[in-house]
């Protein structure tokens, strides 16, 4: 498993909270339109929590949606990475990693495509699980550095 990797121009990558297209507290010094093209809904494995005005996800077994996202200009992995709290190689200060996972069907069947994600890596103990594993676009606050 890859994680925070090189990204490279046409790899996909599933937003699932905050950075999702039309979602509240989306970081406007980060320009995802000019950076790349949103695509449709998509699946993953795993957990969704309310952190408290952002979604994170771990290990789980649930069907979580997403958006395909098929970024074109990497210079944004840099922003990007600040904005969800990915310091390299110190994972204990790290909210966030990146990390590759496969991307499933509606019926939680794979579709053969792997896409970055921003993966929760502390506890979660004291969150709020989303069962739907659905984060709603008004439901998001805005972060440092949006």
């Amino acid at each position: 498993m890859s994680v925070n990797g090189p990204v490279s121009p046409g790899d996909l990558f599933v937003f699932y909270g905050l950075l999702k297209q039309g979602a509240s507290g989306m970081p406007a010094h980060i320009d995802l339109d000019a950076a790349g093209q949103f695509g449709a809904p998509c699946w993953f494995r795993g957990s969704l929590y309310d952190l408290g005005g952002f979604p994170g996800v771990v290990a789980g077994d649930g069907l979580c949606e997403g958006i395909r996202y098929r970024m074109t200009d990497t210079s944004i992995i840099g922003a990007l990475d600040e904005f969800e709290d990915v310091i390299p190689g110190d994972p204990a200060g790290s909210l966030y990693e990146r990390r590759k996972l496969a991307l499933l069907d509606a019926n939680g069947v794979e579709t053969g495509e792997l896409a970055w994600i921003y993966w929760y890596i502390q506890p979660v103990s004291s969150f709020v699980a989303i069962p739907s594993g659905i984060w709603p676009l008004n439901a998001g606050r805005t972060r440092k550095g949006a």
